[in-house]
């Protein structure tokens, strides 16, 4: 089901992890940000734009999780478009001869089975100094920045007033720092992140997360300062205080908290070596 969140702006979530595709209406067709996470709820998105007369022109991947790189062929054959990094990133995986095998390895069980990965991470790279998406519809700019995964963006629909956060700024998910590379600073690297998103924070009326539940208004910088206090906490070794994890996380999402104990730990050794 499609949700208005502002006006030519759409959510689709997804049942399983609240993913959150996100449709942008054009002149032609819609932009479609992130989309996912199985083949019915993909199929069901498709369906949703044919009623609506609104055929897909565009896609965008915002980072190379899994779970932002999928499509699907109901959607049509068009450009896919994501940062250069994230497109090298996924190039780098489907080079090579198991990267389908790892990827269903990947996958939460309870979809493994029907989530498509034939047009997986099939990403066209724009060029580092692009400031906005090539599309005939609303400007959306781009703003990569280094937190949380390789080669991620946000994306600003400065003229609705929308920011799709990508795997921030979310309600029920912990900043989750990139796990990947053991020779950067992954805790400065998303205070970066933090810094370049709350420099758009005036231009912002609505924030959709990758996960959980639109923010509007107040909440959009709240959320900011929550994710900022929680990195915080991290880096000083210090047990944050947050709603997304321990007693008072969603019921259902009581997982996080494992998340975070990962993190900690991590976290942790790194500070006790510094």
């Amino acid at each position: 089901m499609l949700t208005q969140v502002a006006e030519g702006v759409l959510v689709h979530q997804s049942e399983l992890l609240r993913n959150n595709t996100v449709v942008v209406r054009g002149n032609g067709g819609v932009l479609l940000i992130d989309p996912g996470i199985t083949g019915d709820e993909m199929t069901c998105l498709a369906n949703d734009l044919r009623e609506l007369g609104e055929p897909v022109v565009a896609g965008f991947s915002t980072h190379p999780d899994w779970d932002h790189v999928l499509w699907h062929a109901e959607l049509g054959d068009v450009p896919r478009f994501g940062t250069a990094r994230c497109a090298a990133h996924m190039r780098d995986v489907r080079s090579k001869a198991d990267w389908k095998a790892r990827a269903a390895e990947g996958l939460p069980p309870e979809i493994a089975e029907v989530t498509p990965l034939d047009l997986y991470g099939l990403i066209t790279g724009l060029p580092a100094e692009t400031a906005r998406i090539p599309w005939d519809g609303p400007e959306v700019r781009i703003i990569e920045h280094p937190a949380h995964a390789p080669g991620h963006a946000a994306l600003l629909i400065e003229e609705r007033g929308v920011l799709v956060a990508g795997d921030m700024l979310s309600d029920v998910f912990i900043p989750m720092l990139d796990d990947v590379h053991d020779t950067n600073d992954p805790i400065e690297e998303y205070l970066v992140g933090l810094r370049l998103l709350e420099g758009v924070a005036d231009d912002v009326e609505v924030v959709v997360p990758g996960h959980g539940s639109v923010g509007r208004g107040d909440r959009v910088r709240a959320r900011m300062r929550q994710d900022r206090a929680y990195v915080h906490a991290l880096r000083d070794g210090r047990d944050p205080d947050d709603p997304r994890i321990g007693p008072a996380a969603e019921p259902g999402w009581e997982w996080v908290s494992d998340i975070h104990e990962g993190q900690r730990r991590r976290f942790a050794g790194r500070t006790e070596r510094g």
